[in-house]
């Protein structure tokens, strides 16, 4: 038997730097405090990832209304105006925290070259002959309702993947776009700011402010949502960082350093839609085309502690040319890049989750350390203001998309974009926090205490440890009792001896507003003895208990209570709540390794299917009438003593 080691993140010189640059303790620089498990999480439901009429995209695409205001009012409950077809809509469960995340690139300028006069402030004669040309085409656009055909006219050329786009992006990327415009960004700024001060209410109802860094070299999705614990004030000192300040992520870093230290506050970087980055997003080089070393590593890792693993845009996870013996990888696939033209999506390693985490191992193993270390998040991506993930109350990516009727106008599997009903109603971010504040929230991603699902409330809590037991789970004081022996999910485990047990503790409840669960799954990647990854994907805990058992023993399908006449799910079939006590048979304590839980609900309607009902039933979705939403855990990491 060993004692457990536990191995909290390794920041390199940052806790140092960052202590001499302002009053912060290290632990707080860590994401973590003086807390040990005993003391009370909180289950916190938010969205991280979420656009007004205040984003270029969004307003050309028809939200020419919804602000700010309008996403606090509806996440909190409030029923609002939908800015595309003008019904009042409202959420079916408030949240508990929200991001507006606008794009830092232009903020607000578009719309107000559509609303008001042209600003000539700082403009040559030849980009005032060139705004005016823009507010015209602009304005014509958006009075026609086809603001979607010129914003796509704006996007990058294709090309083979982000580090030969880099060659030509310094160009490409400014190409159509009119001149930055500061007056307007610095008001629009204040506006989302002063808005987010507003509605944070501690305690109770918890805005952070952020905004989105959108970088897309030749159709490689390099996005990075910024969440901060600032308020306005501090928020007001700087002006949010764009890919038109620098066209590499590690110069948003350095950006990200300086401002935590100039404000007092704390900063992370979130990746999203990795499914659509050529291969690029968790590469093993940088943009420069460098092979990522040490110190590259641990400034990442630091700065991009969670990953989105599920959006609007598609599940980021893993593909089934990636994984092909895990029968649930077939999960909302979105193969359109951001581009001016199409071309065929390759899946690549460098574009899903759980490749990355594999990655991560490897790197590890070469340079000493891990830079694909990272808990997951969901959250939405929606443009229109409305952070739904309900299938049942989904209001599209875009305010045009809200129309059942026009969700396939125009659109085909090979366009350079996707209609409606090629987008997910996903989904939403899951924190353990011990406060429903701004630095709780922060805390709990910074250590990793996260999860992801798409769009359904499903409680899930895992811990792990060597040598758990079992009665942990019979005691009332679970998991408060096993604070000295476990970790979380985030957690990091080093050191076991031969002998020794690697045991997960899992939870998992369905919402009480949606269908029940199918079952509990773990995904194991490892470093083989050769040097090679691999993967499992093991079923833990099932509804149905042995009955779903074959011949051979494995688990059969659930089957599906979905009403395909009029799209009601009925609780007949899986269970309320899945718990058990897991131990890995193949655990060898020599290997590295991650482990992660992936909770599948039953089948319930895709938001296809209702509005498929809804126009009369006659309509080819060219999308799945169900779907099996579910919940991704961040994962544990186990690492062999370096003694």
């Amino acid at each position: 038997m060993t004692t457990l080691k536990i191995r909290w993140p390794q920041l390199g010189l940052f806790p140092l730097i960052r202590v001499m640059g302002v009053s912060i303790t290290l632990l707080s620089l860590l994401g973590l405090s003086m807390l040990t498990h005993s003391q009370e999480r909180q289950l916190l439901w938010g969205d991280t990832h979420l656009h007004s009429t205040y984003s270029s995209d969004a307003f050309t695409n028809g939200n020419l209304t919804a602000t700010p205001d309008t996403a606090y009012h509806y996440a909190k409950g409030r029923p609002v105006v939908h800015p595309g077809h003008k019904a009042r809509v409202q959420i079916g469960t408030p949240l508990d925290f929200l991001v507006v995340s606008d794009h830092a690139e232009y903020l607000g300028v578009i719309r107000s070259l559509y609303l008001n006069p042209m600003i000539t402030e700082d403009l040559s004669w030849r980009e005032r002959i060139w705004t005016r040309i823009v507010q015209y085409l602009l304005r014509d656009a958006v009075d026609s309702d086809s603001g979607r055909e010129l914003f796509t006219k704006v996007l990058p050329k294709p090309a083979e993947n982000a580090v030969e786009a880099m060659l030509g992006w310094e160009e490409d990327r400014v190409s159509g776009l009119v001149p930055r415009q500061p007056t307007v960004e610095v008001d629009t700024w204040k506006l989302i700011t002063d808005a987010a001060d507003r509605h944070n209410d501690p305690g109770v109802f918890t805005a952070l402010i952020g905004w989105e860094y959108s970088l897309i070299p030749g159709g490689a999705n390099l996005h990075r949502v910024v969440v901060s614990d600032v308020n306005a004030e501090q928020a007001q000192t700087f002006a949010p960082f764009g890919f038109d300040d620098s066209s590499f992520p590690s110069d948003l870093w350095d950006w990200l350093e300086e401002t935590s230290r100039a404000t007092g506050g704390d900063f992370i970087a979130v990746p999203h839609n990795s499914n659509i980055s050529k291969g690029s997003m968790f590469d093993v080089r940088d943009l420069r085309g460098e092979a990522i070393d040490r110190d590259y590593a641990e400034v990442r890792r630091y700065w991009e502690p969670i990953v989105e693993i599920t959006q609007i845009k598609g599940d980021s996870e893993t593909h089934p040319v990636l994984a092909p013996g895990d029968a649930f990888a077939d999960f909302e696939r979105y193969p359109y890049y951001i581009q001016r033209e199409w071309t065929d999506y390759v899946p690549q390693r460098g574009d899903y989750v759980r490749s990355a985490l594999k990655v991560g191992l490897e790197l590890d193993a070469k340079i000493g350390f891990n830079p694909y270390q990272f808990g997951v998040i969901g959250s939405t991506d929606a443009h229109t203001a409305l952070p739904s993930a309900e299938e049942d109350n989904f209001h599209g990516k875009m305010a045009t998309d809200s129309v059942p009727s026009r969700k396939s106008s125009g659109w085909s599997d090979n366009a350079r974009g996707t209609f409606g009903w090629g987008m997910s109603a996903s989904g939403l971010a899951a924190v353990w926090a011990t406060d429903n504040t701004r630095e709780s929230i922060l805390a709990a991603m910074r250590r990793r205490e996260v999860y992801a699902t798409t769009g359904p409330r499903i409680a899930v809590r895992t811990f792990a440890g060597l040598n758990l037991a079992a009665s942990a789970f019979d005691q009332a004081s679970f998991p408060s009792n096993i604070a000295a022996d476990a970790v979380p999910m985030g957690g990091d485990i080093l050191g076991a001896d031969s002998g020794d047990q690697f045991t997960l503790m899992i939870e998992a409840s369905a919402d009480p507003q949606a269908a029940y669960l199918d079952r509990v799954q773990v995904v194991k990647g490892w470093l083989d003895e050769a040097g090679e990854t691999q993967e499992q994907i093991i079923d833990v805990a099932w509804s149905g208990g042995d009955s779903r058992l074959s011949a051979e023993g494995e688990l059969l399908p659930v089957g599906s209570s979905v009403d395909l006449q009029t799209g009601l799910t009925a609780n007949t079939i899986g269970a309320s709540s899945l718990r058990v006590v897991w131990r890995d048979p193949g655990f060898d304590p020599l290997q590295p390794a991650f482990y992660y839980v992936r909770v599948l609900q039953i089948p319930t309607a895709r938001h296809s299917l209702l509005d498929k009902l809804a126009l009369g039933g006659d309509v080819d979705t060219r999308r799945p009438d169900t779907i099996q939403e579910r919940a991704y855990s961040s994962p544990i990491w186990y690492q062999p003593s370096s003694e």
